[in-house]
């Protein structure tokens, strides 16, 4: 080969490198990496975090790339906004942001002006209130525990409701409660040991689809009185959504929101919310507990919206409150 040649070859090749290397740089600059932080691995929370990561790579050709972190807990997502940089999404119940705002609860002796940059993006399936009754009518009143061992558990949100619910309506010195952990509710109401048993989960939820198909349950649906005193956010389950269960059913949930701060772009939260919203009936069709979101959900959400997510939802003809703007 001459030393032309050679030389040509070097130089053909150097532009080859160079090229390559250059379209990587561009790939990544191109490419909008963002924190996801909702909850410990194994939980449905974390589930539908990998389901959204997919949707939103799918949704936006992979422009937008969501990584999971494992969290213990909502309260720890709020307060991770006092140290997090950059693209930070997490997931937790308003309510909670609502006290970090007002410097009280949790936040009361951690409070930071970083939490008054926290804005919200979209809904994610609410933790829903389960009473499930062994019993073969269906749908069947609160009053219908009366004189029934139930089990509610302890510790846990739904737990906490229940207690709450079954005070409020003067039920808890009509049952038994029984004194096991929420977990053993299917196989102790399979077994006969108890009649009832209280779960909180994004529906559809696992332990109550497998109960359902393995003997007759009845889900007890709250009266539109009993909803408005207990001063939580109402949540339909609809008709078929159980196996033996062919009525909606009228409960409640505690809503829960992904959010981000203002540190996030407009454009990147606006892609997040559209893609979102697109990808939504695909996801359900996967996981059924995305179809229980409507619009009206965001309505739930504690705070201001990111001026990017009002830009998709005003595009959209979304109708949202003005307190959110």
């Amino acid at each position: 080969m001459s030393r032309f040649s050679r030389t040509l070859s070097r130089t053909l090749l150097a532009s080859a490198t160079a090229a390559l290397v250059g379209a990587a740089s561009l790939q990544a600059m191109a490419e909008t990496r963002v924190t996801y932080k909702s909850a410990s691995a194994g939980t449905a929370y974390y589930q539908m975090g990998v389901e959204l990561s997919e949707a939103i790579r799918q949704g936006t050709d992979g422009d937008v790339v969501l990584t999971l972190e494992e969290s213990q807990g909502s309260v720890q997502n709020v307060m991770e906004v006092m140290a997090r940089q950059g693209n930070y999404v997490f997931t937790t119940p308003p309510a909670l942001v609502q006290s970090a705002l007002d410097g009280d609860g949790p936040f009361a002796d951690r409070q930071s002006p970083r939490f008054q940059d926290i804005r919200g993006l979209f809904p994610i399936p609410a933790i829903t209130m389960h009473f499930v009754v062994a019993d073969d009518a269906g749908v069947v009143s609160l009053d219908d525990l009366a004189g029934k061992e139930v089990l509610i558990g302890r510790g846990t949100f739904g737990a906490r409701e229940a207690e709450r619910y079954l005070t409020m309506f003067d039920l808890m010195e009509r049952i038994e409660v029984a004194n096991a952990s929420v977990g053993s509710g299917p196989d102790a109401l399979k077994n006969g040991q108890i009649d009832a048993f209280v779960t909180a989960s994004s529906f559809p939820t696992p332990n109550v689809i497998e109960t359902a198909a393995s003997m007759p349950v009845s889900l007890v649906s709250l009266s539109d009185e009993q909803i408005e005193q207990s001063g939580a956010a109402r949540q339909t389950i609809p008709a078929g959504t159980y196996a033996g269960i062919d009525e909606d059913v009228a409960t409640t949930s505690l809503p829960v929101i992904a959010y981000t701060t203002a540190a996030m772009s407009d454009d990147t939260a606006y892609e997040l919310t559209k893609t979102f919203w697109e990808k939504r009936t695909d996801m359900a069709e996967e996981s059924p507990w995305w179809g229980g979101i409507t619009h009206d959900m965001v309505g739930n959400i504690a705070g201001t919206l990111h001026p990017g997510a009002i830009r998709y939802y005003d595009e959209a003809g979304i109708e949202i409150p003005d307190h959110l703007r």
